[in-house]
């Protein structure tokens, strides 16, 4: 096997494994709430929230660090960081201490991520990469679909296993990588601006507990208001520091790259809507429908298979048809499957009728997607920006699924025993919305040029070599 699609299999296990552990816990929800004794979906929600939030916040200074200190180096200590709070996770006694570890664990995906797609773009010619970014970002579809199935099997078993499951991958992916990947950096990269990430951790940790417990305490409650206050300031706060910060955590001028800005922003709709499906599926099916975990875990699979099938295939024809296009198609076919669910289904079970159709079109839908958007990111920054700026994309993502499940949390409430339904038709409609502001903001991504070829790049001052900082070729970041 080439050296460079060893990289990409290695790289994929990290990613499999994060993105595993968001999809998996969806199905393990109604599991966990039923072991905590006073546990509620609001309180649970935080065993999602608290990992989003922190891969979003330390992304950005993940990949910066990566990029300064080390890619091999912090990639392999993002693994061990999140191999530990799985371990954790898997051992918590208690909801908060679930969280805790949950936080742990989105620590070593923050390293983890960036530098996975910073190790795996250099060994690909230019014009290849959208290709390897397909697969980079099929192997999340894989994940989701691994999701469901695995997640109900082990949850048969105990819900810890869901988080155990990573210790032996994560052992066996940090042991082949220190002999696989080379080592490169760029010592002129700034020092991350870490007190930028903790005014957005404490920002959007503050609005999501605004969302969450909105309708519990009152949408004029004081608790309420306060929380939704503090978080516009903080968001504020953060976003002059970016503008002033030499090294920020969002840099204001990848921002005036028109198809980096636009496909940021469409992720985060779309994955405020991916989210909030992932979770009330899941919900709907095991408290309406009166499915067991394992069932409901099954029944879901044809969806993520479907998107991993057609994000497998679709990457390496997104220079042909274009990023745009493919992804404005793509979410706008997520947002009718959400809009067919709101339409059809009801309190009797309908599998077939009702749920499965849906499904197929927004496993086709996710598919074009995830390709299309990581591509675009990815390709409108230099290539000595990788890191950070997937870094920042995924961190919009992360942020987008921060605020997908605490809306539904919210629109959800507590379901009405008359009808039941009512408030999954809610959280369908804000899914609908969402996605149709992610298809809306796609359509201003513009044409994203495709990579020239470039002489293929060599490692940056890895340990002896001596090789200086300069000597590596910059690619222009692309226009609109």
């Amino acid at each position: 096997m080439e050296r460079r699609w060893k990289v990409l299999a290695l790289v994929s296990a990290g990613v499999f494994m994060v993105s595993l552990d968001l999809f998996i816990v969806n199905i393990a929800f109604p599991e966990i709430e039923g072991e905590f004794a006073g546990s509620s979906v609001s309180s649970i929600s935080w065993v999602l929230n608290a990992y989003a939030i922190v891969i979003a916040a330390l992304m950005v200074s993940g990949g910066r660090l990566a990029d300064r200190h080390g890619r091999k180096r912090l990639f392999l200590w993002g693994l061990g960081i999140f191999v530990l709070g799985s371990a954790l996770c898997g051992a918590a006694l208690s909801v908060e201490t679930l969280v805790g570890a949950r936080v742990i664990q989105a620590a070593g995906a923050a390293l983890l991520l960036p530098t996975s797609l910073a190790l795996l773009l250099p060994e690909f010619e230019p014009r290849q990469r959208s290709h390897a970014i397909g697969i980079w970002a099929a192997v999340g579809g894989l994940a989701a679909a691994a999701g469901p199935p695995v997640g109900g099997l082990l949850v048969e078993l105990s819900w810890r296993l869901v988080f155990l499951v990573n210790v032996p991958i994560g052992l066996a992916a940090i042991a082949y990588g220190v002999g696989l990947l080379k080592e490169s950096r760029d010592p002129r990269q700034e020092r991350p601006d870490l007190l930028g990430s903790g005014l957005i951790v404490g920002a959007v940790g503050v609005l999501a507990l605004g969302l969450v417990k909105g309708p519990e305490w009152g949408w004029a409650d004081p608790r309420t208001l306060g929380a939704l206050a503090t978080a516009a300031v903080g968001l504020a706060v953060f976003w002059a520091r970016c503008l002033t910060h030499p090294s920020p955590v969002i840099d204001p001028a990848l921002l005036r790259v028109r198809s980096f800005a636009f496909s940021n922003l469409s992720s985060v709709f779309f994955s405020a809507a991916f989210a909030a499906f992932l979770l009330a599926n899941v919900l709907f099916m095991t408290s309406v429908w009166h499915d067991s975990v394992l069932v409901a875990g099954l029944s879901l699979a044809p969806g993520p298979v479907m998107a991993s099938t057609v994000a497998f295939t679709s990457g390496r024809y997104v220079n042909r048809f274009g990023h745009r296009t493919f992804a404005t198609l793509g979410i706008a076919l997520f947002g009718l499957s959400c809009l067919w669910w709101l339409l059809r289904a009801g309190p009797t079970p309908d599998y077939a009728g009702e749920m499965l159709p849906g499904l197929i079109v927004a496993g086709i839908g996710v598919g074009l997607v995830l390709p299309s958007l990581a591509s675009a990111a990815a390709s409108s920054v230099p290539r000595e920006r990788f890191a950070t700026g997937s870094a920042i994309y995924t961190m919009t993502r992360q942020l987008g699924y921060v605020l997908g499940v605490s809306i539904l949390v919210a629109v959800l409430g507590t379901p009405s025993s008359v009808d039941p339904v009512a408030a999954f038709d809610r959280g369908w409609a804000f899914m609908v919305i969402a996605s149709a502001l992610g298809a809306g903001t796609a359509l201003f991504m513009g044409t994203v040029p495709i990579p020239a070829a470039a002489p293929a790049p060599t490692p940056v001052d890895q340990p002896g070599s001596g090789q200086p900082a300069h000597s590596r070729i910059a690619e222009p970041i692309a226009s609109s």
